[in-house]
C-alpha cells in the first residue's frame, strides 16, 4: 500500500516507525503526465515488496516537504534507510526504482 503524506511531521513519524526498513518516497503531482503513467507501477511495487515502506507526496499539497528535499522535477523518488537518504532517482524510470529497492531493502 502506498501512503500519501503532506506534512513534515507525518514524514518524520514514518521515518521513526520504519526503523531500519527501506522507505521509498514518490514526489509527484496530479498535473504531471509521467507521474500518472508510473503511479500504477509504483503501486504494484508496494504490493510486491511488503517489507518496504512506500510513501507518496503531492508537491502541491506537501510544499514544505518538497522544499525540504529541493524537488525540482517530478516524479522524483527518494530512498531512505535508517533515517538517512541512500539514493535519489529523478524521472519516471521504474526499472531504476526497482533496482534501488532491490539494492537497499
Amino acid at each position: 500500500m502506498v501512503k500519501s503524506i503532506t506534512t513534515v511531521a507525518q514524514f518524520q513519524a514514518e521515518l521513526a516507525a520504519a526503523g531500519n526498513k527501506l522507505i521509498v518516497v514518490d514526489f509527484t503531482a496530479t498535473w504531471c503526465g509521467p507521474c500518472r503513467q508510473i503511479a500504477p507501477q509504483y503501486e504494484a511495487l508496494a504490493k510486491q515488496y511488503k517489507d518496504v515502506v512506500f510513501l507518496k507526496v503531492d508537491i502541491n499539497q506537501g510544499q514544505e516537504l518538497s522544499a525540504m528535499y529541493q524537488i525540482r522535477s517530478v516524479p522524483t523518488f527518494y530512498f531512505f534507510k535508517g533515517g538517512a537518504t541512500v539514493s535519489v532517482v529523478a524521472g519516471a524510470d521504474i526499472a531504476t526504482v526497482t533496482m534501488r529497492i532491490q539494492q537497499f531493502k
